[in-house]
């Protein structure tokens, strides 16, 4: 879950259940992301979830250029709702 929740009176609440994860890292990286917390004044916990979050919100979204670029693209987009109503129908295999 979240640290943050969103409620609906449009504010973040501190959600109480925090989730602990245990990684293992070669120690050049582990170097490389103690200096790059330390450099930002952040913890090494606090570093790791703001870089994923970072992460996971550039690489999964496209900008609005990208996004129009794709759109134009009518081969692309044919195909792609091709798969959506083949997925809608069932017509597909999970390999």
């Amino acid at each position: 879950m979240n640290k943050f929740e969103y409620n609906s009176s449009d504010k973040y609440s501190k959600d109480i259940c925090m989730k602990t994860v245990t990684m293992r890292v070669d120690d050049p990286i582990y170097d490389m992301i103690k200096l790059a917390a330390e450099g930002q004044k952040r913890n090494l916990s606090n570093f790791i979830e703001f870089a994923t979050m970072q992460y996971l919100t550039s690489s999964q979204f496209v900008d609005n250029d990208e996004m129009t670029e794709i759109m134009n693209d009518k081969e692309l987009v044919k195909n792609l709702m091709d798969g959506l109503n083949d997925f809608k129908n069932g017509d597909y295999t999970i390999v």
